[in-house]
């Protein structure tokens, strides 16, 4: 008895992954549909037309900052989607819906709150984020990349991926080389001061990849086949993770070791060692679809879906 009772106490402690749920959460006035770290603050973009600041060391709201209202079909004032948000130095970046044929506006806040591309510039973006304070990186729904220019307002380049669909891209650290993701499930890495595509990773998902992430050379994408794929951009070499459910986001840790997908029909994330796909923790919580995984570090980790909660873990709680 006492050799089983071992030799169960050592198969629980191998196999056995923790079970964690949030340890605390921060609500927002309306559906997250973006979300970004930089340095302490958490800056949320809002179907509600803001975008909400939040100070995460000191857990206080700094600022939130709104965008005109937009009309939809029947000419009714409604507020504006806003899908995309960034920032730089004091600089707040805003891409929303214009409620116009599917076009985008695009507005920069400093102190004031100033307009860059309205629905007359006629520009389906999906996606913006800074490069610099002077170039903004645009992911367009017809999966276009371009740099737009702000002293001129124009594209330094504007380049066509594939004729599928645009879902996703992400930034390297240093923002020299970005991870397009599309209908295809093909990934294309693109050289940002240039536009040339330098690599294309395929063969680990077979249908839409929802979202991105791109750290120390590793990518993982969440795809639409259930599956979690994960790639090295320096051989081309991936692997992926099977899934139960649609897999609708993914994040990486900062040093890669480490990577996060929504893995089941009940919205839990699991973590994952990146090299031996072998699973650390599952976070159970979320209340709906994922939009955004973001880790801080290597432990703590915060998430938004489809609702007002993020969601706030720690991989090492006890």
């Amino acid at each position: 008895m006492r050799y089983i009772f071992i030799v169960l106490f050592y198969t629980i402690f191998i196999w056995g992954i923790p079970i964690l749920k949030p340890i605390k959460t921060i609500e927002v006035n309306g559906t997250v549909k973006d979300m970004v770290l930089r340095d302490n603050l958490l800056i949320v973009a809002t179907d509600n037309g803001h975008i909400e600041i939040k100070d995460i060391d000191n857990n206080k709201s700094i600022k939130n900052i709104s965008i005109p209202n937009v009309k939809d079909f029947m000419g009714d004032e409604i507020p504006a989607r806003v899908m995309s948000v960034d920032k730089i130095d004091n600089r707040y970046l805003l891409l929303s819906d214009s409620g116009k044929s599917g076009y985008s506006n695009l507005y920069i806040y400093d102190k004031n709150l100033t307009q860059i591309l309205s629905a007359k510039d006629k520009k389906a973006i999906i996606k913006a984020r800074f490069i610099d304070k002077e170039h903004i990186l645009l992911g367009y729904l017809s999966n276009e990349v371009s740099l737009l220019d702000l002293k001129n307002k124009k594209d330094s380049y504007r380049v066509q991926l594939s004729e599928s669909k645009f879902s996703d891209f992400a930034l390297n650290e240093n923002k020299t080389q970005v991870v397009f993701s599309c209908e295809s499930g093909i990934l294309s890495v693109v050289d940002i001061k240039t536009g040339r595509v330098i690599k294309e990773l395929k063969g680990q998902n077979v249908d839409n990849v929802y979202r991105v992430d791109f750290k120390k050379n590793i990518v993982s994408g969440a795809g639409q086949d259930r599956r979690g794929s994960i790639y090295n951009i320096i051989t081309g070499e991936g692997s992926y993770i099977a899934g139960n459910f649609l897999i609708y986001s993914t994040a990486l840790s900062p040093s890669s070791k480490k990577v996060a997908f929504a893995m089941d029909e009940q919205n839990n994330i699991s973590i994952y060692n990146s090299s031996t796909k072998s699973k650390i923790a599952l976070l159970k919580g979320q209340k709906s679809t994922l939009n955004v995984i973001i880790f801080r570090d290597e432990n703590r980790i915060y998430s938004a879906s489809d609702d007002s909660t993020i969601m706030v873990w720690e991989l090492n709680k006890k």
